[in-house]
């Protein structure tokens, strides 16, 4: 049995060429300089790099759209608001027609209307124009409602003051004015 090294010096010097092959030893290159592993900008980086291009591109772009398109949903809810706010407001207004009490003021404001039996003034200024009345009937939707508390809110309130207690009030005086308060009730 023979070692590898020598199989393998038989295998290759048989044949016509290989032998001056293997007299020439192994090839090297020596026109480029050796460099560390990592820094060489290969063509296959080159192509990596260029489709990585093309794909930031397509995506800006795309993103650009989508971002004009969320400007454009946003700018149309703004005007659905204001459209619903203003429907709204007429719906408000068709409301405080079908109040008779309103139709009546407004008979009275703009056309001078009185009811039977009443008579009409008309106050006028140092000019001889009529003063313009202040007199207007509110809303129903504006008129002031109590909102309700809530419960936790009154409990909470409860809380501070019993751990911060108002400073205590002083009494009142007993004389007022020079007058003691018992000749005060009495009088």
């Amino acid at each position: 049995m023979s070692s590898r090294g020598e199989s393998a010096s038989e295998s290759t010097g048989s044949g016509p060429g290989r032998s001056s092959a293997a007299a020439r030893g192994p090839r090297t290159v020596a026109s480029r300089p050796p460099q560390p592993p990592g820094t060489r900008f290969t063509s296959r980086a080159a192509i990596l790099l260029l489709v990585v291009l093309v794909l930031g591109v397509s995506y800006a772009s795309s993103l650009r759209a989508y971002l004009d398109q969320r400007a454009t949903i946003e700018s149309t809810k703004a005007e659905i608001a204001q459209s619903e706010k203003a429907i709204a407001e007429l719906e408000r207004e068709k409301r405080r027609w079908s109040d008779d009490a309103y139709v009546k003021a407004q008979a009275r404001q703009h056309l001078g209307y009185l009811m039977p039996g009443e008579t009409g003034y008309q106050v006028l200024d140092e000019n001889g124009e009529p003063l313009d009345s202040v007199a207007a009937l509110a809303d129903p939707d504006e008129v002031i409602k109590e909102e309700p508390v809530a419960w936790w809110e009154t409990v909470w309130t409860s809380v501070e003051l019993a751990g911060n207690p108002p400073p205590a009030r002083p009494t009142a005086p007993k004389v007022i004015d020079g007058v003691k308060k018992n000749e005060q009730e009495k009088q």
